[in-house]
């Protein structure tokens, strides 16, 4: 027998579910967790100038800013999307397998 909270969850996500499963949405709602994803190399590559001078001549001589800033952006738009379609193929699996629960008891009864 389903609880009340999986009933809440089965109703939310037969509402939901298209909605979440759009590109732009999920993107935009995982960005956070992308930025978290693309700051380290942000500060990789400007703290290497503080410890490693050579690093820093050779970054300012054979890095395009626009390539970095580029890169960092395609970083945090994939983790974005990667962690959102993520959780939303695991909420697809838990509203699957409530359903199927849902009807192998209706036909019990």
């Amino acid at each position: 027998m389903l609880n009340d909270r999986e009933k809440q969850f089965i109703a939310y996500w037969e509402q939901n579910r298209e909605k979440e499963k759009k590109v732009l949405k999920q993107l935009i709602l995982g960005i956070p967790i992308g930025l978290i994803f693309a700051t380290p190399v942000l500060i990789s590559v400007f703290s290497s100038r503080l410890w490693f001078k050579r690093a820093d001549s050779v970054a300012i001589s054979q890095v395009n800013p626009v390539v970095l800033i580029v890169a960092i952006l395609a970083i945090a738009g994939f983790v974005a999307i990667f962690y959102k379609r993520h959780q939303w193929e695991m909420r697809e699996q838990q509203y699957l397998e409530l359903k199927a629960r849902e009807q192998q008891e209706e036909k019990q009864q």
